[in-house]
């Protein structure tokens, strides 16, 4: 494993990655690396990530993840396993203070979810047509992580590129509540993170019709639905939340 950036270090990356965008003028493709250096270092020096199927994520090329979302650990977690830095879709309501610099520095995307967010759409294309890895959490907020209910951006995003969405389970950042900070799982604790099969949602039509979004976020929902229940059986794990 490669070795982990010293906090000055990472640092001093974050702040001359900020602003660099890449090719196509979107998020920095350098910032996210760093991002990625970063969560390496803090995933797996506080918890036990148990990752698998990475070698399932294209090696090259534009790629969606999509992840099931019960906690908030669950995004960074993606970041610091995934064999490639990866741009997540995040609320922007978590774009606030020094936490704004710093997201974007790192190559994270900031997205209003409460209508159309077309600087959104265009940053989140953008990294794809550019070959880069998108994250996204399809529920669209944290709750049950269990793919009950997805919102269409998704399937806009993968059939309008025609990028493979790759099936993401997060597993126990939600199970229990660390003594020191309740918000979190406890120190050391073990996470399970499985990354499923490859696959395209579009029909191979080529249509991005409502009718064609609507069938394929049904097709989505269906591969999502089944890699969690895989998941679950592989690590004897359930989504629970306290």
């Amino acid at each position: 494993m490669r070795g982990h950036p010293g906090r000055g270090e990472a640092g001093g990356e974050v702040t001359q990655a900020a602003g660099k965008a890449g090719p196509s003028g979107g998020p920095s493709a350098r910032g996210a690396d760093v991002g990625r250096r970063i969560g390496v270092g803090l995933m797996y020096g506080l918890w036990r990530p148990r990752v698998l199927g990475a070698g399932k994520v294209p090696p090259t090329g534009p790629a969606i993840l999509a992840v099931n979302h019960s906690h908030l650990l669950d995004g960074p977690m993606v970041m610091g396993v995934s064999p490639r830095p990866t741009h997540f879709l995040i609320k922007k309501e978590a774009f606030v203070g020094p936490l704004d610099p710093f997201l974007r520095g790192i190559g994270q995307l900031s997205v209003d979810r409460h209508g159309t967010d077309r600087a959104a759409v265009t940053d989140a294309l953008g990294v794809l047509a550019d070959g880069g890895v998108l994250g996204i959490f399809p529920e669209g907020t944290r709750g049950e992580g269990d793919f009950a209910s997805l919102r269409a951006g998704l399937a806009y995003f993968a059939v309008r590129s025609g990028a493979p969405i790759v099936p993401v389970a997060v597993l126990g950042s939600a199970e229990k509540r660390g003594r020191l900070i309740s918000g979190l799982p406890p120190l050391r604790h073990r996470v399970d993170v499985v990354f499923g099969d490859p696959f395209q949602a579009g029909d191979g039509t080529g249509r991005r019709t409502r009718t064609a979004l609507d069938e394929a976020t049904a097709r989505i929902q269906e591969r999502l639905a089944a890699h969690l229940e895989k998941a679950r059986r592989l690590t004897g794990r359930r989504v629970t939340l306290e």
